[in-house]
């Protein structure tokens, strides 16, 4: 279970204002990701990781499902391995080879869902970019908490995010909300996911 605290920010100065802010804290900036969902009932995509996304350093293939989300809180069931990067972009040119992958995700989507074989091959509905700037608290109530700034680019606008994940999410949504206003960042709680958005074809709050 993926449990994070989701806060979204409401335009680009904002995020510009947080990301200045948390600079010196800064661990990495990851590069532009696109995940290409693969079906409706869960999220379950192939991840390129690199600044070109056909010649990926890395790629993943995840599974997340039945998400819920509370004040901020959100909670998901996660699943991810590694994905040769030649196979990824194999399964992007065409889906349906997904199918045929030997892969503990995809044969628990095939048994529970029936995705997967010739009579429901996988399809690609579509992707998003996200890029994520990565900072680390080192000090105070928030130390060692992980911080992810995202800019995710959609055909549809662009939305502004912090998350962390954390086993404390009570605790760690305070040091956030604190945080935020001492950087003079306004924000609101998020009430939906990336993936809801981008199957939605809008931004939601």
């Amino acid at each position: 279970m993926e449990v994070e605290i989701k806060l979204r920010l409401p335009g680009a100065a904002a995020h510009q204002r947080l990301s200045s802010f948390l600079a010196p804290r800064l661990l990495r900036t990851d590069a532009p990701a696109r995940p290409l969902a693969a079906a409706t009932t869960a999220q379950r995509d192939v991840r390129l990781y690199g600044t070109d996304d056909r010649d990926p350093s890395r790629a993943v293939l995840m599974l997340k499902r039945r998400p819920r989300i509370d004040a901020g809180v959100s909670r998901v069931e996660e699943v991810m391995e590694p994905l040769d990067p030649a196979l990824a972009l194999t399964c992007v040119d065409n889906p349906a080879r997904l199918g045929a992958v030997d892969s503990p995700i995809v044969r628990l989507v095939s048994d529970e869902y029936g995705v997967g074989g010739d009579k429901a091959p996988f399809v690609c509905l579509g992707g998003f970019w996200n890029t994520r700037g990565v900072y680390e608290l080192e000090e105070g109530e928030g130390k060692g908490l992980v911080l992810e700034l995202d800019e995710t680019h959609f055909d549809f606008g662009t939305n502004y995010e912090l998350e962390c994940e954390t086993a404390e999410p009570d605790q760690a949504k305070e040091v956030l909300e604190r945080l935020l206003t001492v950087a003079g960042v306004p924000y609101e709680y998020s009430r939906s996911n990336k993936f809801a958005c981008f199957m939605a074809g809008k931004l939601l709050p």
